[in-house]
């Protein structure tokens, strides 16, 4: 293959199978339960990255049921967000992501930065109760717990929420294993549509684990829960800071 022909067939790894498609992504029906809780503010500090900014000691724990995904296929996410912000304005900071599907892992980490690792996360509707759980291997990582739609809430609002601006801390490391990549990202949704969106009394426990430590944020108290099913594309990110550029 002529220097050429790379340049030009280059998108992903393996050069000529790619492990996912070039985007954009669109996902229709992501059914999505989060949890926000309370947790020490130690904690967040010790894994929250500048120039982002703590507010509140506060943890949104997601379970992601994605069963229609251009390109990614059908899988389950689970993981944390820290309410941040940035410049002055609010976002948050994606600090934990497990999923059970290569192409996201490969796709998600290679583009966008995002902190995706394998493990197997599940959503189940369970009588009146919403499950969420994350495993790894043999172990329970986490369990959610949600009453099944008590209280209808304002789909807009959810959807405002959505547009919120999200981070990442890409990392690329070099043929030497020094950081050839280090850049704070960030990225929208975009054509966010709120299907239905729903609240009610949740639960929410993490077990320890060497390598799913989410744990690492502990849970305090449970602040609120909501169940909400949308369609939306995951926007492209902007690198807003260059660790390895800025003293």
């Amino acid at each position: 293959m002529k220097i050429e022909d790379v340049r030009a067939k280059a998108f992903a790894m393996p050069l000529t199978n790619p492990s996912y498609p070039p985007p954009p992504y669109r996902f229709y029906n992501r059914e999505y339960i989060v949890i926000t809780y309370r947790t020490d503010i130690d904690a967040l500090r010790a894994v929250v990255p500048e120039p982002l900014e703590i507010t509140d000691p506060v943890v949104k724990y997601e379970f992601i049921r994605m069963p229609d995904s251009t390109g990614f296929g059908d899988y389950t996410e689970s993981g944390q967000v820290i309410p941040v912000h940035y410049q002055g304005k609010p976002g948050g900071y994606v600090h934990s992501m497990y999923l059970d599907d290569d192409a996201p892992i490969s796709g998600g980490r290679e583009i966008w930065g995002f902190p995706k690792k394998l493990a197997c996360p599940k959503i189940s509707h369970e009588g009146e109760v919403i499950v969420g759980t994350l495993d790894c291997g043999s172990l329970r990582c986490a369990v959610g717990t949600m009453g099944y739609k008590h209280r209808v809430i304002d789909s807009a609002a959810v959807q405002k929420s959505m547009l919120e601006p999200s981070y990442l801390l890409k990392i690329i490391p070099h043929v030497d294993g020094s950081p050839r990549i280090l850049e704070l990202v960030r990225y929208y949704l975009e054509d966010v549509q709120v299907k239905g969106a729903w609240t009610g009394p949740a639960a929410l426990e993490l077990f320890q684990h060497v390598t799913v430590d989410v744990a690492k944020l502990p849970v305090r108290e449970v602040i609120s829960a909501t169940h909400f099913v949308a369609d939306l594309t995951l926007g492209l990110g902007e690198v807003v800071h260059d660790y390895l550029a800025t003293p």
